[in-house]
């Protein structure tokens, strides 16, 4: 079983208009709902490649609710721990072939709701095979809240997957219970190492920092370009077949979702990079962000090209 952690969820709301402008009155010709943020993206992809899925984290209100209910209606398993506060809206403009997104900060969590994760997350933490944690922290909780995650998870001998914002992974992986893989992409990247983009090669290079230097993996995506990964004393360049992009939102969270996935079946080596990046290659061809097709899935697989560098 894998558990997804998702500690400051959103109910998803896209709308979409012909054409955007400031202070004018627009009618949405189309509109959806779903229940959003990283870690149920991620939940969302391990559930249609048939891996037993479970999520947690925070959940209030009727936004919380609507979360839950969703997650039944997929037949997806969840453990949120229930809040005073009410779960965060994300509104997505869609228009001009551009995107426009009003994210609310969220809820602001208790000690005692804290605490009763904690509690809920060692449980957990015993009975599954790999941990994934993805996104933001909500309000109320400090800032080496995934380190107190990691300690549990590596007391109990599990993996976790890191999927955040640049200064969440640098805290993560300064302290002893360091993750086993994280996935910034490029800009997060840039942040992390403290480096501009200018070629591959300078994100080689900061890979070798000693920041790095006890991770099992880090996966350095790059959208349509693929992705540059460290594992141990190797570096591989990850070249993903040319494809036309229908949605790419999600396509990181799909990504997270295929590694998770392939840890927990064993998979090692150009197998497992294979495996994850291929996801967000299946995820980007859908307009559903973490959406894949199963059928798709050998004859692009075999298309993503790993060549070990260092």
């Amino acid at each position: 079983m894998i558990l997804t952690v998702t500690l400051n969820p959103s109910v998803d709301i896209q709308y979409r208009v012909d054409a955007f402008r400031e202070n004018h009155v627009h009618r949405a010709q189309t509109v959806s709902k779903t229940a959003g943020g990283k870690g149920l993206n991620v939940t969302r992809v391990l559930h249609q490649l048939g891996e037993e899925v479970i999520a947690c984290g925070f959940a209030g209100g009727p936004l919380g609710s609507f979360i839950e209910a969703e997650l039944d209606n997929h037949g997806i398993a969840h453990e949120f721990t229930p809040i005073a506060g009410e779960t965060r809206n994300c509104i997505a403009i869609i228009h001009d072939g551009k995107q426009t997104e009003i994210l609310e900060a969220g809820p602001i969590i208790t000690e005692k709701e804290i605490e009763s994760f904690l509690t809920a997350f060692q449980e957990r933490a015993e009975k599954v095979e790999v941990i994934t944690i993805s996104g933001s922290l909500p309000k109320g909780v400090s800032e080496n809240f995934y380190n107190q995650l990691l300690e549990i998870a590596n007391k109990a001998n599990k993996p976790v997957l890191l999927d955040t914002k640049s200064t969440l992974i640098q805290i993560a992986l300064e302290k002893e219970n360091i993750p086993f893989l994280i996935k910034p992409n490029q800009e997060e990247f840039e942040e992390l190492a403290g480096i501009t983009f200018s070629s591959t090669e300078n994100i080689i290079e900061a890979l070798k920092k000693p920041l790095f230097n006890e991770l099992s993996w880090a996966v350095v995506t790059l959208g349509k370009d693929g992705a540059i990964v460290k594992h141990g004393d190797k570096i591989y360049r990850v070249v993903p077949p040319a494809v036309e992009a229908v949605n790419p939102v999600g396509s990181g969270d799909s990504v997270i979702a295929g590694l998770a996935a392939g840890c927990r079946r064993g998979l090692e080596g150009k197998d497992f990079i294979q495996f994850g990046i291929v996801m967000g290659v299946l995820n980007a061809l859908e307009e559903q962000t973490g959406k894949i097709r199963l059928n798709q899935l050998d004859d692009y697989l075999n298309q993503i090209e790993v060549r070990e560098i260092t």
